[in-house]
């Protein structure tokens, strides 16, 4: 599979990036940084992205239902080399179904994730999935 998205900035201003039919607009100077994502944050978002898709995919292949999942992530960044080091999450999928096998779900997250591996092949990954009953 290949991928293509298209970024721009503005000097002095803010940027964003195009995918498909959504402009994802984020920071990069100080004066953003209260209102706009910044690049951190948008890998994150990405990471999160992955997770909650395959929830929804392996809810197909799993037979299970669910009314949302919301996911929780804490990153540790470095200095030197400036890059993440630690992530931690917390998937939390609200269901009545109790037929989840949550350690196969959390298995088929942590191994078919793309965006997932390329992570975990960069900083430790470290997460819990929990389901709430509604």
């Amino acid at each position: 599979m290949q991928y293509s998205i298209k970024a721009s900035s503005i000097s002095n201003s803010n940027a964003s990036v195009k995918i498909k039919d959504s402009d994802i607009a984020f920071g990069i100077t100080s004066q953003a940084e209260e209102q706009l994502p910044n690049p951190a944050e948008l890998f994150l978002g990405s990471f999160s992205a992955c997770i909650l898709k395959n929830v929804e995919r392996f809810s197909h292949f799993m037979n299970f239902s669910y009314t949302k999942a919301e996911l929780v992530v804490h990153a540790t960044r470095l200095e030197k080399p400036p890059r993440m080091d630690e992530l931690q999450y917390e998937l939390r999928i609200y269901s009545l179904d109790d037929t989840i096998n949550i350690d196969l779900l959390r298995k088929n997250i942590e191994k078919f994730g793309t965006i997932f591996n390329t992570v975990k092949a960069s900083c430790s990954v470290e997460g819990e999935v929990i389901i709430i009953s509604e």
